[in-house]
């Protein structure tokens, strides 16, 4: 079993950046497929950037796509979330999640490993 910690949220102005840290312990990242999902108050959680199991293949969902990049780094066991030009519209609460389940998964039920969650907040 896999424990996950979120970290990196905060709160930065409109085109600003920030890197949001998932560090794993327990097992290693390369057994799971990784994945970022967040939710905004009032809205369903969203899936934002996953890695499949072998690592060669992203998915990004479209609103982020050329914004964000999801990347692992297995010596550290940490999944990252580079989050470029941000706007309003991503301040969610980001949470890392890990699927033994799948080789690669885009929606919340293929993963069975959640971190804690980070706010990320974006002001205009």
């Amino acid at each position: 079993q896999v424990q996950l910690v979120e970290s990196g949220g905060g709160l930065v102005q409109t085109g600003g950046s920030l890197r949001l840290s998932c560090a794993a312990s327990g097992r290693a990242l390369s057994s799971y497929a990784m994945g970022w999902f967040r939710q905004a108050p009032g809205r369903e959680r969203e899936f934002v950037a996953a890695v499949s199991r072998s690592g060669g293949v992203i998915d990004y969902t479209r609103s982020v796509q050329g914004r964000f990049t999801i990347s692992t780094d297995n010596a550290e066991n940490t999944v990252y979330l580079q989050m470029n030009s941000l706007k309003p519209e991503d301040t969610a609460v980001y949470y890392c999640a890990a699927s033994s389940r799948v080789v690669r998964g885009t929606t919340g039920s293929h993963y069975n490993y959640w971190g804690q969650g980070t706010q990320v907040t974006v002001s205009s």
